[in-house]
């Protein structure tokens, strides 16, 4: 068993590790906002722009929680180790869609690259549900924030032809 301190600090290391995958992923996105993002056509239902900081530093939390819950659960379990290797994958994943969308500013790329992000959260999801189900619930906020993150996606893509 871990000690409290060790417990304290996977708890705030396992947050800090999905902010800073926001925090990466801010940096293609807080120049694109106010110019390029501004001029296009967004769908109906598209929040406030200022809206989408503050739900993704909540959802990245709350990533960090979960993840948080499955570690406590023993690194050297397998399933442990292998959940872990796939929520990797679904926040890089999760940084590629803002490099695509804001970086690049090709929506197209980002739409494609938003199914393999919806996927991999499902997956992690499976993964989370063997070990932990408070985990698995904390993520389904941001499952369903990316559903959504889809459908603007996909608005956008269609509401803007090159």
């Amino acid at each position: 068993m871990a000690s409290a301190s060790v417990r304290v600090t996977q708890f705030f290391a396992a947050i800090v590790v999905c902010l800073l995958a926001g925090l990466i992923g801010s940096i293609f996105t807080a120049p694109a906002v106010p110019t390029w993002y501004a001029t296009l056509t967004k769908p109906a239902l598209t929040p406030p722009a200022w809206l989408f900081g503050p739900v993704w530093t909540v959802l990245f939390i709350l990533m960090g929680i979960a993840l948080y819950l499955v570690w406590r659960k023993g690194w050297e379990q397998k399933d442990v180790q292998v959940a872990t290797a796939i929520f990797a994958v679904q926040l890089a994943l999760n940084v590629l869609w803002s490099y695509f969308f804001f970086g690049l500013q090709v929506p197209f790329l980002a739409l494609i690259e938003i199914v393999l992000l919806w996927v991999a959260v499902c997956i992690t999801i499976g993964a989370f549900y063997r070990i932990s189900i408070p985990a698995t619930a904390l993520l389904l906020p941001y499952l369903l924030w990316v559903t959504f993150a889809a459908y603007l996606t996909y608005g956008i893509y269609t509401l803007n032809p090159l």
